[in-house]
């Protein structure tokens, strides 16, 4: 007859070395930041530059404290200047255009050089309550998310104008052609330019957050701490679920080349990256 340690080994030959090696998460960790980034909430990668730019809230995320900032990390983990940019009051999403960073910063839209880091222009959004995401289309427009006042509004040439309200919750934007997506609560949406709105997907954890793409998916993350990646069919999954170690997964970045995902961990103070597979 034979041992017990011999019939565990034959068992465990038996079973493919693709169920043994399976990571449920579709993502592995490569790195992870220093825990001295001030509550980052949004990372944007910046392709021209091989950067991340991290907004860091440093205080309350309701709070017009000025004790807000945003870093510039490299794509190695490490942090190249905690405190790039800085007064501004609780910086969330961010958006490059035409050398210039815009930063969703509570009740204003700041405008930063990238060059020199300096903010050059503040633009008040009327009534804003809690600015939340930016994205901004190939012809220079930004759309900014209110998620306190339900309203997603537009900058043309520095004019403000509402462009979508009635949509209590709505956080992550992002513009792709004549399209823009958006997630509220538990749902992406896609809206067309006359604000037609299509929903993608239903059902996610309802702190949705950011949302950026990949191919012709999409990824979302929510702040409680799960990514879903979702198929342009609304077909989900999830990627990573982080809620049980009491992690946020709040507004990501991601390089669509490399097929590398920047998040935000919030109060934990780090920025970890994961390659897809």
């Amino acid at each position: 007859m034979k041992s017990f340690k011999s019939m565990v080994g034959i068992v465990l030959g038996l079973i493919p070395s693709c169920f043994c090696l399976a990571q449920p998460s579709g993502l592995t960790k490569i790195w992870e930041t220093d825990s001295t980034l001030k509550v980052p909430e949004s990372v944007l990668y910046y392709a021209p530059g091989k950067v991340l730019y991290v907004s860091c809230i440093d205080g309350k995320s309701d709070e017009k404290d000025l004790k807000g900032s945003i870093a510039k990390v490299s794509v190695d983990g490490k942090i190249i200047q905690a405190n790039w940019a800085s007064n501004l009051s609780a910086p969330k999403g961010m958006g490059i255009y035409n050398g210039n960073l815009y930063v969703a910063d509570l009740t204003e839209v700041v405008v930063i050089d990238l060059k020199t880091g300096k903010a050059t222009r503040r633009i008040a959004v009327p009534n804003a309550i809690f600015l939340n995401d930016i994205t901004v289309d190939a012809s220079g427009n930004i759309y900014v998310s209110d998620s306190r006042a339900g309203k997603v509004h537009r900058i043309q040439q520095e004019k403000v104008s509402t462009w979508l309200e009635k949509k209590p919750g709505v956080n992550g934007l992002l513009a792709i052609e004549n399209d823009l997506y958006l997630v509220v609560k538990d749902t992406l949406y896609k809206a067309d330019m006359n604000k037609k709105l299509t929903s993608i997907t239903t059902g996610m954890d309802e702190s949705s957050d950011g949302i950026v793409k990949n191919g012709s998916d999409f990824i979302v993350s929510c702040w409680n701490g799960i990514v879903y990646a979702v198929k342009a069919d609304g077909t989900k999954t999830t990627l990573i679920d982080i809620r049980a170690q009491k992690s946020n997964t709040a507004d990501i970045g991601f390089d669509p080349a490399t097929k590398i995902l920047y998040v935000p961990t919030f109060f934990k103070n780090r920025v970890a990256a994961y390659q897809m597979r």
